[in-house]
């Protein structure tokens, strides 16, 4: 699983990977600053079955705090986009070649209108031309890849140009069957439409609405929320969460990602420190967290529709062979088989695999059982 941050350069796009992984990368407030793509690991957030089977887990990957699993994601920061990048300007190519990887994508927008569309600073830009641009230089992205399949296959079959338009695109992560449904709903020659609904499915775009800590960014997030109601947008504060992270490392303060957090000893801090801190703590009343793991959480849940299924060993301990409880929490796609988990724990498993077994009921589950959320699973293997 790899979730894209995409924008104009200069946003913040930086500063939310920080934010979602804590590596130090470099930050300032010029364009391009990231050349190189940043890859780091994230996690998304999600209720554990810990506190149902009154358990205490013992993740072998990622992390469970107070009944909250953290299961890691990665997480790659590109270069910035700028108007025309689909043709190569900028540092266009690099940027849309590096997101071929990604399955979800994560828009950084300045919502406080602070930079323009070049990233230059300036004041009252619209950040409604961010969300354009930067889905218009996408979809472009996958209409110029639909057009080379095209100009390979004329005066050819209909299922042979789109099994020719399926390889082309497969290295973006695109299925023949989504290839196959859109052709369905719009045609085959209607290419910008083709392009931008295999895109919507292939690359799903959330939008954070980044710098909601300023007032233009808020008043901004109020109007443009109403005009793109079908879309998700959340109200982020990345340098809210980065100093939340960072106060938690130094022990100031007790803070479980995408929640509130308390101070733990005001006599440590700085007047400059509670100030701070006061503010972040007025921001996380109005829109209920800095926003940051609620734009994983949602890109991964809401967007893609992921489950969390929790695999073991055994049955009655809950844990695998070594005693670890609740070991493994696995995203899955939406669709996912007991076969398609026993595959992606191991190649051998899935390979010899007999049954699997739900372990809240008993009961035994065929290789073609569609695997629900939460669902903790035994897979029993010859």
């Amino acid at each position: 699983m790899m979730i894209g941050l995409v924008g104009k350069t200069n946003v913040g796009k930086s500063s939310f990977f920080k934010a979602a992984t804590l590596l130090d990368v470099e930050i300032e407030n010029r364009k391009f600053v990231t050349i190189e793509p940043n890859v780091g690991i994230a996690y998304v957030s999600f209720d554990c079955v810990c506190k149902e089977f009154g358990v205490k887990c013992n993740p072998r990957n990622g992390k469970c705090i107070e009944g909250k699993r953290f299961i890691p994601v990665k997480l790659i920061d590109v270069a910035g986009l700028v108007p025309g990048a689909h043709t190569g300007r900028g540092l266009g190519n690099k940027f849309l070649d590096e997101l071929r990887r990604a399955d979800v994508l994560i828009h950084v927008v300045d919502f406080s209108g602070r930079t323009d569309e070049e990233g230059n600073p300036c004041v009252g830009y619209d950040p409604c031309k961010d969300i354009e641009f930067v889905e218009e230089e996408i979809d472009l992205w996958f209409m110029s890849i639909l057009e080379r399949a095209f100009s390979r296959m004329r005066n050819v079959k209909k299922d042979e140009l789109i099994e020719t338009i399926s390889n082309q695109l497969s290295g973006l992560g695109v299925e023949k069957e989504t290839v196959e449904m859109v052709v369905k709903e719009v045609g085959l020659f209607n290419k910008e439409e083709l392009a931008r609904r295999i895109r919507r499915i292939a690359k799903p775009i959330l939008i954070a609405a980044n710098k909601i800590d300023l007032e233009e960014a808020q008043q901004n997030y109020e109007r443009i929320k109403k005009m793109y109601s079908e879309k998700i947008i959340v109200p982020t504060s990345a340098e809210a969460e980065i100093a939340l992270r960072m106060a938690t490392e130094k022990g100031f303060v007790r803070y479980i990602p995408g929640d509130d957090f308390e101070i733990v000893d005001e006599s440590k801090l700085t007047e400059a420190q509670k100030n701070a801190l006061r503010k972040i703590k007025q921001l996380i009343q109005k829109y209920g967290s800095t926003g940051v793991q609620q734009c994983l959480d949602k890109a991964v849940f809401d967007l893609l529709k992921y489950i969390v299924v929790f695999p073991v060993e055994d049955e009655n301990r809950l844990s695998d062979s070594q005693g670890n409880v609740l070991p493994d929490a696995f995203l899955m796609p939406p669709g996912s088989t007991a076969l398609d988990l026993a595959y992606k724990i191991h190649t051998d498993i899935g390979e010899n695999f007999v049954c699997a077994l739900d372990v809240r009921t008993g009961k035994k589950l065929g290789r073609n059982y569609e695997l629900k959320n939460r669902d903790v699973i035994k897979i029993v293997a010859k």
